[in-house]
């Protein structure tokens, strides 16, 4: 089988393990019924495990980095076999966690660094096969990732309903690293200068083929548009994570919604955040990344002042305002995997994209934050949407410094 056809069978085996990966947003499902468990250990009150979710999406960029330095000397499939290892025994461990520092090491560490390493590598590596479609494939390979907060939390419940919480550990670890193992194997390296048979790279307007030079991270650095479009991510993404870290509290709290129906919002947000992948993607590779970005801020403005208007009852203004922000925040994190190998070159964009994804990282710490912090001393959630849409908005004048590049079709 030539690598045009191979490519597809590479996708799916990638998509397959990140849908494993994905699980980490699940932890919302282990958490309450873990500190009872922890808190029948011990004796004592229930522990606070909101720490534990902070570390994992954390220390993802590390890893993220890490992972891209060693496809070239590993090859993709050790970096995903190597990280599949870290995440699956990380989560089969938290099983057997006794206090909230082992869960810490197990859950923390050790699924957070297993993510970072695993996601970086199949996401980037799916970029590099198909530069005939960068923003689709991004958008598929990270829809499969953002899918597993739909999916994996039905399984976990099921489990920890039937048998316990450390039971639902043990059995989604080991059969999560039997998955990632098996898949894995059909991940194979893509050759330097890649192109799929039947395509051409597109033409400069005199003729000649545009090629994109391949920057090391040095370079990348070096580059003053790298700056702006680390900071358009951030803005991008803030929404999206300040929202999803909260939204059954805000549907309870601010719409007067019950836990059943927070919980539906949760998994709405969940499906539009997913669709907004694809659908980006695909419109990207069309429209160019960054007018496709642009319109994605000035729509996450829109949603975002839905919600500002949104009080107790009013449940159709704020379910639009949701399902906007979801779609905005999916399209952001679709695009970039493919924007940054646009840019800065297919053959560094393990690490590239690794450090792009610090953007993401430093709106996943202060997105959380000023909300809790906002509504904490306000009582209200409106004052951090309207600071979201200003982040939009700033977002769109960063779009604007990236035409300044040229960078308008790109």
């Amino acid at each position: 089988m030539n690598l045009t056809k191979k490519r597809w069978m590479i996708l799916a085996a990638c998509c397959f393990i990140n849908l494993c990966i994905g699980s980490l947003y699940a932890w919302s499902v282990f958490a309450a019924p873990m500190a009872a468990h922890l808190q029948a250990l011990s004796g004592g009150e229930a522990p606070n495990l909101a720490v534990i979710f902070t570390i994992a999406n954390g220390v993802g960029p590390v890893t993220m980095i890490s992972g891209g330095a060693l496809q070239g000397k590993l090859g993709p499939r050790r970096v995903i076999l190597l990280g599949g290892l870290l995440f699956g025994l990380g989560m089969f461990f938290s099983g057997f966690a006794t206090s909230v520092s082992v869960l810490l090491l197990t859950y923390g560490l050790g699924v957070g660094l297993g993510v970072g390493m695993v996601y970086g590598c199949t996401v980037s590596h799916c970029v590099k096969f198909f530069p005939d479609r960068r923003g689709l494939i991004g958008g598929i390979a990270t829809a499969s990732y953002g899918i597993s907060s739909v999916v994996v939390p039905l399984l976990a419940n099921a489990l920890i309903s039937r048998f316990s919480v450390t039971a639902a550990f043990r059995v989604l670890g080991l059969a999560m690293l039997a998955v990632i193992g098996l898949c894995a194997l059909a991940v194979i390296p893509c050759p330097a200068g890649f192109v799929p048979e039947g395509w051409e790279p597109p033409h400069t307007a005199g003729g000649s083929t545009a090629a994109v030079k391949d920057h090391t991270w040095r370079e990348m650095l070096a580059s003053p548009a790298f700056y702006a479009m680390l900071l358009m991510l951030c803005c991008g993404a803030f929404s999206g994570l300040m929202i999803t870290s909260q939204a059954a509290q805000i549907a309870q709290r601010m719409v007067g919604m019950t836990a059943a129906e927070a919980a539906a919002v949760v998994s709405v947000l969940a499906l539009f955040n997913t669709f907004g992948r694809i659908l980006a993607g695909f419109l990207s590779d069309r429209l160019g990344a960054v007018n496709t970005i642009l319109g994605v801020f000035l729509v996450s403005i829109a949603g975002l002042l839905l919600l500002y208007c949104s009080g107790p009852g009013a449940v159709g203004s704020f379910y639009a305002g949701v399902c906007i922000v979801g779609l905005c925040f999916g399209s952001i994190m679709g695009i970039y995997p493919g924007f940054t190998a646009a840019r800065f070159g297919s053959r560094y964009n393990g690490v590239n994209y690794g450090i792009m994804f610090i953007g993401f990282a430093a709106a996943g710490c202060l997105g959380p934050m000023i909300m809790s912090g906002i509504y904490g001393s306000t009582g209200a959630y409106q004052p951090a949407f309207l600071l979201a849409a200003l982040l939009a908005a700033a977002g769109c004048g960063l779009n604007g410094v990236c035409r300044m590049f040229g960078w308008g079709k790109e």
